[in-house]
Order: structure tokens, then C-alpha cells, then sequence
């Protein structure tokens, strides 16, 4: 793979959107898009080392603790081909380390925050912090959820 490919990916991992990766690289947005879509199938939607665990079939929680006590949710969007056809990035990062956990793509629909929300069960995750994007309200234990994305203490 080469380099630039290599850094559209990486910015897409890390939020950046494609308008922005085409500026950034000096590339085409077609040539973002289409590196992404190619690479679709290699995407993982939780975190690699978690992942790892999953796919052994380990129970994460009872076994080895909780693997984020504190996550930060979040949400972007942007379209394909006309704006009326928006697609939206939920993803969901570690709130000391920033790094992230797992995301997925899709409406912007509580049906899509359930599967995101699915995928964050194995952390055993105690506190999320978010805007106040009603499905996070709806959706999250009130004693679980807090209005913020910067841990006040921080």
C-alpha cells in the first residue's frame, strides 16, 4: 500500500473528513473515497486489541476488568454524491487516552447508536460523556451519562 494511501486511511481512523484528507495530502476527494471503500472490508469497527479478545471469545468484563472506565461518544456526518444523502461516523474514545474504541456508520437513528452501543458492551464502560444529542438521553442510563465531552476535573 502505498503512503498516501496509507495516510487517507489513518485519517479517516482519526476523524479527519474526506474534504479535509484531500487538502491535507494534496489528493483528490474521489481518490479519498475510493481508498477508504477499498479498504472497507480490512476496517475494524472496535479496537484492535480488544478485538483480539472478542474473537478468542473472551468475556473482557469478568475476566480481565474493565477495559475503559470512561468514554467519550460523538457523532459527524457528511454525504455521498448530494447532501441529502448524509451518512453519519458515531464513534466512541477512551476519555483519559483518547484513543479509540469502536465506531460505526450510518443514520443518524437510535437504531444506529444501539449497534455503536452494542459493540461498547464488552468494555465494561461505567461513565459516557456526550453533547446533548437526544439519542444519548434516550438511550444511556441518566446515573451512566453526563452532558459533557471534557471530564471536568481535566
Amino acid at each position: 500500500m502505498s503512503d498516501t494511501r496509507r495516510q487517507i486511511l489513518d485519517m479517516a481512523i482519526n476523524g479527519s473528513g474526506v474534504r479535509d484528507t484531500g487538502c491535507v495530502l494534496q489528493v483528490a476527494k474521489g481518490i479519498a473515497i475510493s481508498t477508504i471503500a477499498k479498504q472497507e472490508s480490512i476496517l475494524v469497527q472496535v479496537n484492535s486489541n480488544i478485538h483480539q479478545l472478542l474473537r478468542e471469545g473472551a468475556d473482557i468484563a469478568a475476566n480481565v476488568g474493565p477495559a475503559c472506565d470512561n468514554a467519550e461518544l460523538d457523532e459527524q456526518w457528511s454525504f455521498v454524491g448530494k447532501k441529502s444523502k448524509q451518512r453519519w461516523l458515531w464513534y466512541a474514545i477512551d476519555h483519559d487516552t483518547g484513543a479509540l474504541l469502536a465506531y460505526i456508520f450510518g443514520r443518524r437513528k437510535d437504531k444506529v447508536f444501539h449497534t455503536l452501543k452494542e459493540l461498547l458492551k464488552p468494555f465494561g464502560i461505567r461513565r459516557f460523556y456526550s453533547d446533548d444529542w437526544g439519542a444519548y438521553k434516550r438511550n444511556l442510563n441518566e446515573n451512566e451519562h453526563e452532558i459533557a465531552k471534557k471530564h471536568p476535573e481535566d
